[in-house]
């Protein structure tokens, strides 16, 4: 006898991931198609989209490249008809791209750099959730997932554009998983901490090193493919009454005083 009978598989699932040429997204791709996704990998980067694809289908799994600028509105609801028309629907949403986003604030282009994570960081997770609704209604186990930050919990000088963006990600969270709710549609964030991406790339091992060690409980930088599982976790048929949670992938560094 079993007790089981919800399922883990993601099998033949349509998943989009956007940011996927690199870091978290590009290690989301890949383990969507490990668990047999169809993945549709959206990035600005035609290139480095392209790479992953390549690796991803060499590897025996399904994934096709959309080179997408999520700033642009009007692209955004195309990428959606593109990719319901490619796949014949769209059952998982992951809003993981991401921009740097650093301005002392009284700098004189601090208004452009403001617009400009906005746009990327919040609006255009919005304009993707807008575009895909009416084909994630029509899933069997329709998920949402966007990327938050544990900035979006706490604060760093000198990057309130991306703090701000960043802490209406999980907001936007919170008010989407109760207003799709009532029809089956979960809404959730992970708030990545120090992870081992591009936009960490510039900072010494030695400066990640003693940062970890005073401020992260496992003392050490996650791997992307750590914040993939977390995100696997989040879409799975079987998180079916799991929404509205913004879930900390960090090592326990929000939970540490000193």
């Amino acid at each position: 006898m079993t007790l089981s009978t919800l399922s883990r598989s993601i099998e033949g699932s349509v998943a989009i991931v956007t940011g996927a040429a690199s870091g978290m997204g590009r290690a989301t791709a890949h383990l969507f198609a490990d668990e047999k996704a169809r993945v549709a990998c959206v990035d600005i980067n035609p290139e480095a989209l392209g790479v992953v694809v390549d690796e991803i289908t060499a590897d025996g799994g399904e994934a096709r490249a959309y080179a997408v600028d999520l700033s642009d509105g009007e692209a955004i609801k195309q990428l959606i008809a593109d990719v319901a028309r490619d796949f014949g629907g769209i059952d998982i949403l992951v809003n993981n791209a991401g921009i740097g986003a650093g301005s002392p604030i009284d700098a004189d282009d601090y208004e452009s750099i403001w617009d400009k994570a906005l746009s990327v960081l919040l609006t255009a997770h919005v304009r993707m959730v807008r575009a895909a609704l009416p084909h994630l209604r029509g899933a069997a186990n329709p998920r949402i997932v966007n990327i938050a930050s544990t900035e979006g919990w706490g604060a760093s000088p000198g990057v309130s554009p991306y703090t701000a963006a960043k802490t209406g990600v999980i907001g936007l969270t919170r008010s989407l998983a109760v207003e799709l709710g009532p029809e089956a549609i979960t809404v959730n964030c992970i708030c990545p901490g120090p992870i081992r991406t591009g936009m960490t790339s510039n900072i010494a091992e030695e400066h990640k090193t003693i940062f970890a060690k005073r401020r992260v409980a496992l003392r050490r930088y996650a791997e992307p493919e750590e914040v993939a599982h977390g995100t696997l976790s989040l879409v799975l048929p079987a998180a079916q009454y799991i929404t509205g949670v913004a879930l900390p992938v960090d090592g326990g560094l929000t939970i540490r005083n000193a």
